[in-house]
């Protein structure tokens, strides 16, 4: 009998420790050129990059890849193309990944390509969005959430921004000076309102050596709190360098074809570069080392075409579908997650009751209960961004419409959390003007 009792008594304890111990999850991040998608132009035209076969080739790649965030340059700028790639290419089968809100005011809104942020919305909620214009194109930020439990009980989650650029191309002079100009504009901004947290900058920076203003400018930063780093520490001159032949990025193509780039595989042209909270993981989110990598590079295709090496890493058919889609690698990395993951979609279906509510909200946040015939009464409280509870206020649930006077907060991102008798919890994200 002392023997069962102390037996029980390990496993009690176990189920304790267990219960009381922050899971963790790993969201992926794919960085990609698409290469004209949904446009064309004299050299790119709908015979040689074709909307379909580019989706077709997508298909694979995202299948394969499954990513969480998936942010993207050389989107065709159309609101119809950025649509079109969610519902033909992401969400086959499934309905989880949502798309950032379309922009392109820099250079009077004429850029025919535009950046884009996909993610998994099962696992992640977009929570701000913000635009840095310059003489060429957007720079756009991203600000996401992680789906956390301890967002339900605790008022707290994982942030991560993700900041998507698209440098000038070109090796002249005034190219390198406008690519140093591009992210001067964007850190002075960032160091103007005092950004700081888990910070992702990637996108095609078309550099050639780490010495450019603009490389030199992202590691430099005197903020230590914007300072990027490389997470692969490959630090140096890399065009046609085969020294650095693992980590270039363009050209997939060897031969001109008409749309892209020829030359072989000699640049290392795209990245994603953390600041230094995202390396330590002081702050709920950590690299994961050895993750980072340009999906099918394997230091075999220096100056030749991704199809020249029987050397492979991966599935032909993920070699064959990067080849005809784009003249550029993705960039993948892992990052780990400290916080216990309850989805969208689990939290929807473990609750019997839910709401809708206003979006955006101007001087009412105004909440339409329904299924609530197995509760009595709910609390509603309004938390802010950073977690600060501003209101809160318990009601009998035979109030189906609610009306919570706002005129008096201050415009911003806040969630609306409602938990009944049971503690069964909904949260939802709104947008006060």
């Amino acid at each position: 009998m002392k023997n069962s009792t102390f037996k029980n008594y390990i496993i009690i304890a176990l189920l304790f420790i267990i219960s009381n111990t922050k899971a963790q999850d790993t969201i992926k991040i794919m960085q990609y050129n698409l290469l004209y998608y949904g446009w064309n132009t004299d050299w790119c035209t709908s015979t040689n990059n074709n909307i379909e076969d580019k989706d077709a080739s997508l298909k694979k790649i995202m299948s394969y890849v499954k990513p969480d965030i998936f942010t993207v340059n050389e989107m065709g700028a159309k609101t119809s193309n950025v649509d079109h790639l969610q519902n033909s290419v992401l969400n086959v089968n499934t309905n989880k990944y949502k798309h950032a809100t379309y922009t392109n005011f820099s250079n009077g809104g004429y850029s025919y390509i535009v950046n884009m942020l996909y993610y998994n919305s099962e696992k992640l909620t977009l929570a701000h969005e913000d635009v840095v214009t310059t003489a060429i194109r957007d720079i756009n930020i991203y600000k996401l959430y992680y789906n956390s439990s301890d967002l339900i009980t605790k008022k707290d989650t994982a942030f991560i921004t993700c900041i998507v650029a698209h440098l000038k191309a070109g090796s002249d002079a005034d190219e390198v000076e406008k690519r140093g100009v591009m992210i001067q504009t964007l850190m002075d901004y960032l160091n103007n309102i005092n950004y700081s947290g888990n910070i992702l900058i990637m996108g095609d920076f078309n550099l050639y050596k780490s010495t450019e203003p603009a490389f030199q400018t992202l590691i430099n930063y005197d903020n230590p709190e914007i300072k990027f780093y490389d997470p692969i520490n490959q630090i140096g001159s890399w065009h046609n360098n085969s020294y650095y032949s693992n980590y270039h990025t363009q050209s997939t193509h060897s031969e001109k074809l008409g749309c892209p780039s020829y030359g072989g595989m000699d640049d290392r042209f795209d990245y994603i570069l953390m600041t230094k909270s995202v390396i330590d993981g002081t702050n709920n989110i950590q690299y994961i080392n050895g993750s980072y990598h340009a999906l099918g590079q394997n230091g075999t295709f220096f100056n030749s075409s991704l199809l020249s090496s029987t050397s492979r890493t991966i599935p032909d058919s993920i070699v064959n579908a990067l080849y005809n889609m784009s003249d550029h690698l993705p960039i993948i990395t892992d990052l780990s997650v400290n916080q216990t993951h309850v989805s969208i979609k689990e939290n929807s279906q473990i609750n019997s009751f839910d709401f809708k509510l206003t979006n955006p909200v101007y001087d009412k946040l105004k909440l339409s209960f329904f299924n609530q015939q197995s509760t009595k009464k709910i609390n509603v409280s309004i938390i802010s961004i950073l977690g600060k509870e501003i209101f809160s206020h318990n009601y009998l649930s035979h109030n189906s419409n609610i009306a919570i006077p706002f005129n008096s907060i201050q415009p911003g991102i806040y969630f609306v959390k409602v938990v009944d008798e049971k503690k069964r919890c909904v949260v939802k994200k709104f947008i006060k003007r």
